[in-house]
């Protein structure tokens, strides 16, 4: 049978790249993009596209039966910034999603489930300087607690039921392509735009956190690495910890003048300051190399000749 994969949440910051990487891999028509709302251009016009809400069992049962989906990626979530907004809406979707997909693979009408984890998981407690796969984990957030939560289950799937399910904690993401959606470390996306548009950004994080990043383009690469590994090659059926590139505001800032010498930054740390703060400032992935051969390939000057040139091809 030909793999069908389903995206759930496709048409946020990571589901729309990552759907049309897939695409691009294994065909328009063998990719399904879901989401509450619609997409983009490129998204809604490259191959199908279901409106689905992410917490309705029946619904995503339904879409996967009729398109015969194999594999499914569960993208949908309320970030950390906003969840805590909306504590109980963003435990609501983070959860239910995360079990309506896990009860379908224990039932046998899917075979490989991708759910991402965050840096959230970790807290104040938390080593954070290179922060170990196994340690410590006191989330301070609803998001952070809603993630660490579904490591555990993720992995109870797996161990009571055989589900086999995926996962890696991303770091702040990085991207041009499409808007970011309501995390602590928007910052650094929203700087590029503020450079090229008005050449200052007043940073709501101090200019000395530092926070573990990653471009797009290396956890899109991640993603799909991570599900093409043999089976008996995934260890760890929680969550691997994902590495990049670690930066503060101010390193950001220095970088970006190199290209646009004009360019000012000041601060103003709000509510996401003390977000940031339980969060590590560098990750340790050595699971990730060793069990599928992980390597990240942007550093904070090839990410940002990147996301500059990107941004300008954009406008």
């Amino acid at each position: 049978m030909a793999q069908k994969i389903l995206i759930i949440g496709a048409c946020g910051q990571i589901g729309t790249e990552l759907t049309l990487a897939l695409r691009k891999k294994h065909g328009n028509q063998q990719v399904i993009a879901s989401d509450i709302r619609e997409g983009n251009e490129e998204l809604m016009n490259s191959g199908p596209f279901e409106t689905l809400d992410a917490t309705n069992y029946k619904a995503i049962e339904d879409i996967v039966l009729h398109h015969e989906v194999n594999e499914v990626y569960l993208m949908a979530a309320m970030l950390s910034a906003t969840a805590e907004k909306f504590p109980m809406r963003g435990w609501h979707l983070n959860m239910d999603s995360l079990f309506n997909v896990l009860n379908l693979a224990k039932d046998k009408k899917i075979t490989k489930v991708f759910w991402p984890s965050s840096i959230a998981v970790f807290g104040p407690s938390t080593p954070k300087t290179n922060t170990p796969q196994t340690t410590v984990m006191e989330p301070t957030t609803v998001y952070g607690i809603s993630k660490q939560t579904g490591e555990r289950w993720c992995e109870y799937y797996h161990n009571k039921y055989g589900v086999d399910v995926r996962s890696i904690r991303y770091p702040g993401l990085i991207s041009y392509k499409t808007a970011p959606g309501g995390g602590t470390t928007d910052y650094a996306v929203e700087i590029y735009h503020k450079a090229l548009e008005e050449k200052a950004y007043t940073s709501f994080l101090s200019k000395n956190t530092a926070l573990p990043m990653m471009f797009m383009d290396d956890a899109i690469r991640a993603t799909i690495s991570i599900m093409e590994a043999p089976a008996k090659a995934i260890k760890i059926r929680s969550s691997y910890n994902l590495g990049g590139i670690s930066f503060t505001p101010e390193e950001i800032a220095a970088v970006i003048k190199n290209e646009i010498p004009e360019f000012k930054i000041d601060y103003a740390p709000d509510f996401r300051q003390e977000i940031a703060d339980s969060w590590p400032s560098s990750i340790d992935d050595t699971e990730a190399q060793n069990d599928w051969n992980w390597k990240h390939e942007f550093d904070l000057n090839t990410m940002t000749k990147a996301m500059l040139n990107g941004l300008k091809s954009l406008s």
